[in-house]
């Protein structure tokens, strides 16, 4: 049921004469098409999610002149909206699981591409700094829910192909953060040049999204094999009830080296992608290049994620180790802000070609997060702990860029803090990627 945290092992109990809808399914002439109506309709809306999980940063980042200009924000006041992404991430993020044990996974992300809808739909029209910020908030809230909750659904629907479609929603992911930077600066031109409607279109693509969870709200659509884990609970001779479910014991993630490695290196890589997706496109302005260009570069290091974010999933879940990855990522990134550093309009395409290749780090993480655990309730707690934990590591990083930027009057320092976050980012990686389940360390 979608209403469970998802697991091999976590179970729905039903009487010995009475077999789950999927199970009934298997019975029935057309079972077979309804499930498979059902996969579709599920790999349909992980997509569109997908899609709308960096909108409505990049988009802002896209526009973050017109912006500050419109709302009067000083450079430090613009380091702030730069950070609030991982501030909400880290706060909503870690309420995922619980919301999910509640209500249903299916419910929650339904909810949250609802929240992102109204949130995009509002902030450019709120008044103010501060009503920008509260619907800013909104939209990244739901964003923060969905970020935790799609490894647990690909890991309890798809839990042969957890590296197949980890990629496919990492490169819709990428592709729609690409998009977003890349046709808003055109699109506002387009529609008259307000960057309140250039912000605002991006709900539309969020309001897409909720329809094809709505069948899933409830949790009356089982994933394949219910029938068969209910028969073996009842067979076990456990009590049982329509809705009844085993609650997985609660791992102690504070314990775990690498619930902490991987958490740190999930902070860390947030960190350089917030700083990326959010001024990026302002230090290639500050260099000379025009707009729409600078939005064209960060749609660049964006769209590098779509085919990488397929491919590197699927390789790191080939190998014992997937530190030398992480090293690979890093030495890219290191490349990336020595261009931007030394030459940042001559070699633009290739600073933003280099970055691109290092924000892969993204989906290698979350790959990480379905291999580090061995069960559907621990990839979830991981999950909430890696990311809430990690983006709480990464909000000071955008807003210091902020105020370095201000009061150095260049990009030299904040490039420099950039290179020097690198280097533990790979070191923490190196060390996230050992073959090792937190359930070995977190049970101790």
């Amino acid at each position: 049921m979608m209403g469970l945290m998802p697991s091999e092992e976590t179970r729905t109990t039903t009487p010995p004469t009475v077999r789950s809808s999927a199970a009934q399914d298997a019975g029935k002439p057309g079972g077979a098409s309804a499930r498979g109506w059902t996969m579709r309709l599920l790999v349909l809306g992980i997509v569109l999610s997908a899609l709308n999980l960096r909108p409505a940063i990049t988009s802002l980042g896209a526009l973050l002149e017109e912006v500050r200009d419109g709302l009067g924000m000083s450079g430090s006041v613009a380091g702030l909206l730069t950070s609030v992404p991982p501030l909400c991430f880290a706060v909503f993020g870690v309420m995922a699981p619980r919301l999910a044990r509640r209500f249903g996974a299916g419910a929650v992300v339904c909810a949250g591409m609802a929240a992102i809808a109204t949130g995009l739909l509002i902030r450019p029209y709120a008044g103010g700094t501060a009503g920008f910020l509260a619907g800013s908030a909104l939209a990244l809230m739901g964003i923060a829910v969905s970020n935790v909750l799609m490894p647990v659904i690909v890991k309890h629907w798809f839990p042969d192909r957890v590296g197949s479609m980890t990629g496919l929603y990492s490169m819709a992911l990428a592709l729609g953060t690409a998009l977003a930077a890349a046709v808003t600066v055109p699109l506002t031109d387009t529609l008259g040049g307000s960057w309140q409607t250039g912000l605002a279109l991006w709900a539309g693509l969020a309001v897409a999204a909720v329809l094809p969870w709505l069948p899933f709200v409830r949790g009356r659509v089982t994933p394949p094999g219910a029938g068969e884990r209910a028969a073996e609970t009842a067979s076990r001779g456990q009590a049982p009830t329509e809705h009844a479910r085993v609650e997985a014991p609660r791992l102690r993630m504070a314990r775990s080296r690498t619930a902490w490695a991987l958490a740190v290196f999930f902070g860390l890589q947030a960190t350089a992608a917030y700083i990326t997706m959010g001024w990026m496109a302002q230090i290639f302005r500050d260099a000379g290049v025009p707009a729409g260009t600078a939005g064209l570069l960060l749609a660049v290091t964006m769209v590098m994620g779509v085919p990488l974010a397929f491919v590197i999933p699927r390789l790191a879940t080939r190998l014992p180790h997937q530190g030398p990855i992480v090293l690979a990522l890093g030495v890219c990134g290191l490349g990336g802000y020595a261009g931007l550093y030394l030459a940042p309009a001559a070699g633009a395409w290739a600073w933003a070609v280099l970055l691109g290749i290092a924000n892969c780090a993204f989906p290698l993480a979350l790959t990480m997060v379905g291999m580090r655990a061995r069960t559907g309730p621990g990839v979830a707690q991981l999950s909430a702990f890696a990311q809430s934990t990690g983006y709480l590591i990464s909000i000071p990083g955008p807003l210091l860029v902020g105020v370095l930027y201000q009061h150095s009057g260049g990009w030299g320092l904040p490039i420099a803090l950039m290179s020097a976050l690198m280097l533990p980012q790979m070191a923490v990686g190196f060390l996230a990627g050992r073959d090792r389940t937190v359930e070995d360390e977190a049970t101790r």
